[in-house]
């Protein structure tokens, strides 16, 4: 037998069904529904439907057949006019048989205390998300030779023991049968703390464009969750939001798919399986954000790595555990790599938490057929999403509900994540603001050198003549400064007329008397009396002695020739006679 495609929906008074039978004998087919039981047959398809309401026949019942579409609709009432029928999109769990009452037990569950039934919770009971305290209890040393556990609510183990080599690059733990959980988080954090690298954050943090694009994108739960919040006065309970999220026919496909199970789940493994599914829905956050909505071949890779619970096999005891692994992996692996992606992620978590859990088992959908479809990735399916996908449809609504207030209360901030961000911000900054500095400054010293080399460009123009320009201007620049030397030896006087027998000699006084020669030939007043009064005695001996034996007789420009000699080179020269 097929199961075939069907659909429900519901009114006020009536559970319609939609069957899509094609190629069936319709003039051959059987409807049964009583209570909570509906079946269908047509052959070569039969379909069986546990059903949330209970349904009654009244004769008010209706029935017709599309024959070009091949679908039967029936159109049942409901026993309790008025009633909400919660789940109609739960297909897997409408599949699944009822479970037979018997006064004899067919499974004795040992310590049944402890263990909760699936769906038999009290939705009336707070459900507390705080940290589980427990006494400290000795753990003997056989026990941490016990294999590790991981999967859906730590219920499996060996898995990897022979295939270890072959989805290396899938998780990150080595051996996580034989790696208990206080050590996997130690690696973890190790290995975070290695791959952080701060030139990638801080391109990241300056460098905003492409991430404040990213932010501003809107995924379907936005739009729903709009949606939900504009019907709130309209709608009063909030199971009846279920019907703004809509499922594909390829989502209703992989649907029929799954096989219905049962779980044990104790109360540690309850939450656990709750902390693992915020964590999960973090990382398809994530990647639906900085993708766009679009698939690519780096999809599976941003979720798994992103999740601790898949790669790392991580345990969780609070929400704020979950958050803080999640900001960490977020600026240590993926592409963009920036805190406000890890806010908004978290606050999208929240909406698809609230939207219930048609919008949770839509996020599930999408990450089963990613992994589906990748090599190596589809493991990561058979140990936590396919479980996730069954048990999602039978969990109570409140529980997502008061676990999305306990995530909107956590908060977290960069110093909790333990990578020295705002430090490294801050040495970041001051590092911008000194170069900003400095670039202010050769900008200033660029707008004075241009200002300089006009000046100087203009001092060339004047300078650059051409030759026949040049040879007439050198006679009049030497009878300038045959003029500029006649007029300095007019200021000179009688002293540099004694002082000039002195250029025959050698010694301390030929130079004093050349370098005040150079001086006065450049136009620079003569030094002050007082400083000329220290070497005046000498000078006058030496010249008195040198006039009782020495008789020179100076030729007219002699001294401005000599003088000229001397002020033309960089070091003096005694002239020659």
């Amino acid at each position: 037998m097929l199961t075939p495609s069907f659909d429900l929906s519901q009114d006020p008074d009536f559970l319609t069904i939609a069957v899509r039978v094609p190629y069936a004998r319709v003039s051959e087919f059987d409807v049964y529904f009583q209570g909570h039981d509906f079946r269908f047959y047509a052959k070569p398809y039969f379909l069986r439907l546990n059903l949330p309401g209970r349904i009654v026949e009244n004769g008010s019942e209706q029935g017709s057949y599309d024959a070009d579409k091949g679908i039967f609709t029936i159109h049942l009432p409901k026993e309790t006019p008025g009633q909400y029928f919660e789940g109609l999109n739960m297909l897997t769990a409408l599949l699944a048989p009822r479970k037979f009452r018997t006064t004899k037990a067919l499974v004795e569950e040992i310590g049944a205390s402890e263990v909760s039934k699936e769906g038999e919770e009290d939705d009336d009971e707070e459900f507390n998300w705080e940290i589980e305290q427990s006494p400290y209890k000795e753990v003997s040393e056989s026990a941490l030779n016990l294999q590790g556990h991981y999967g859906f609510g730590d219920l499996r183990s060996g898995v990897f023991q022979q295939l270890q080599d072959e989805f290396s690059d899938i998780i990150d733990i080595k051996d996580p049968d034989f790696t208990p959980a206080c050590e996997r988080r130690q690696k973890r954090l190790a290995a975070e703390l290695a791959k952080f690298d701060p030139d990638h954050y801080l391109a990241d943090f300056f460098e905003d464009e492409a991430i404040e694009q990213v932010l501003k994108y809107n995924p379907w739960w936005t739009v729903t969750y709009s949606k939900m919040m504009a019907s709130v006065g309209e709608i009063q309970e909030q199971e009846n939001h279920a019907t703004l999220v809509f499922f594909s026919e390829e989502e209703k496909y992989q649907l029929l798919k799954f096989v219905h199970k049962s779980y044990l789940l104790d109360k540690r493994a309850h939450r656990q399986v709750f902390y693992s599914l915020i964590d999960i829905l973090l990382a398809y956050c994530y990647e639906t954000r900085v993708n766009e909505g679009e698939r690519n071949v780096e999809s599976a890779w941003n979720i798994r790595k992103l999740s601790p619970t898949l790669c790392w096999f991580e345990t969780w005891t609070n929400v704020h555990e979950v958050l803080v692994s999640f900001g960490r992996r977020v600026l240590c692996y993926p592409l963009y790599r920036h805190f406000k992606l890890v806010t908004k992620a978290c606050r999208d978590t929240i909406k698809i938490l609230q939207l219930g859990k048609s919008a949770v088992l839509k996020c599930l959908l999408d990450i089963h057929k990613i992994f589906q479809e990748s090599d190596l990735a589809y493991i990561l399916n058979d140990l936590y999403i396919s479980d996730y996908c069954v048990w999602i449809q039978k969990a109570k609504s409140k529980k997502l509900i008061t676990l999305a207030e306990a995530l909107k209360e956590a908060s977290l901030t960069k110093a909790q994540l333990g990578l020295e961000l705002e430090e490294l911000e801050a040495a970041a900054l001051i590092a911008r603001e000194e170069e900003a500095a400095m670039d202010v400054a050769h900008s200033v010293l660029g707008q004075q050198i241009p200002s300089s080399s006009s000046e100087a460009g203009n001092s060339e123009d004047l300078d650059s003549t051409t030759p026949s320009e040049t040879e007439g201007s050198d006679s009049e620049q030497e009878g300038l400064k045959d003029s500029e030397f006649e007029r300095v030896n007019s200021l000179q006087g009688p002293f540099l007329e004694e002082n000039s027998a002195l250029l025959i000699d050698v010694g301390g006084v030929c130079k004093t008397s050349a370098i005040l020669r150079s001086d006065v030939g450049q136009g620079k007043p003569l030094a002050s009396s007082q400083a000329l009064g220290g070497a005046g005695p000498l000078v006058e001996e030496l010249g008195e002695q040198l006039k009782t034996t020495v008789q020179i007789s100076k030729p007219v420009g002699s001294t401005a020739g000599n003088h000229s000699r001397i002020q033309s080179g960089d070091d003096w020269q005694t002239p020659s006679d």
